[in-house]
């Protein structure tokens, strides 16, 4: 991301406390090269605000109401150009140190905070691919303790916890996600889904279906080869002969 001498770094601040956020902008005040172009108090806000202002830098708490830091960065596909701030202890900060990505540890300081702009605005200088390989290898890491799923549809953002999901289907590029009477398509792969989720409670019956343990009534065979699970809504999903054999693994 080129910057011209001239031009100031845009700014957005994410943070659901307000005297965090005064905290943020009276710091920024000796700052002259950044311009604060917004402020979002939850985490949706912040999706909405990075998809129409793409600021060069962000100030982005990590434990938020509705969405957290990092699951903004997986909605709106940001990579780079994010300093995390946070009251995490600093023993669970170990991952960002690894993985250089700055974070102010609350409360921090007039000269922690100009360190971590500091930092900002070389990263953003040198157009290196680090800060962002380093994001990307932090989300794959969270992505690995998967809670509930987060689904952007027509601008809309969907949070379906893991407990909610019947099955889920796929269909081409994209899966469909069932859950407490309700459809919602992600493109993402079974395969991928199916690797963030607990083996113990989810399990793949069929190159197409994967289901909760716990959603299945029960097993009825349709032919001599052929199987279906019963789901407690009523739903019939196909099982292969490999399918069959993991899921009454799973019910046995």
């Amino acid at each position: 991301m080129n910057q011209s001498i001239n031009k100031r770094l845009q700014v957005l601040i994410v943070d659901d406390e307000e005297l965090a956020r005064r905290l943020s902008m009276e710091y920024l005040r000796s700052h002259t090269d950044l311009e604060v172009i917004g402020e979002c108090e939850t985490g949706l806000e912040a999706v909405d605000a990075i998809s129409k202002l793409n600021p060069d830098l962000v100030l982005l708490d990590i434990q938020m109401p509705q969405l957290t830091g990092l699951e903004v960065l997986e909605m709106t596909g940001r990579r780079s150009g994010v300093i995390f701030t946070t009251a995490y202890d600093q023993f669970a900060l170990k991952a960002f140190d690894l993985h250089a990505v700055d974070y102010l540890l609350k409360p921090f300081s007039q000269q922690r905070f100009d360190e971590a702009i500091s930092k900002a605005r070389k990263l953003l200088a040198q157009e290196t691919s680090s800060s962002t390989q380093a994001l990307e290898t932090l989300l794959t890491q969270q992505s690995e303790k998967l809670q509930r799923l987060l689904i952007r549809d027509r601008g809309q953002v969907h949070v379906v916890p893991l407990e909610s999901i019947d099955y889920v289907e796929a269909q081409d590029d994209y899966i469909l996600i069932h859950a407490a009477g309700k459809s919602y398509m992600k493109t993402q792969s079974l395969s991928e889904l199916e690797a963030q989720l607990d083996a113990s409670k989810f399990v793949r019956v069929h190159r197409s279906f994967l289901v909760q343990i716990t959603a299945v009534q029960a097993m009825e065979k349709t032919s001599k080869d052929s199987q279906v699970a019963i789901l407690k809504n009523g739903m019939q999903v196909p099982v292969s002969r490999a399918g069959n054999e993991r899921i009454r693994a799973l019910l046995n």
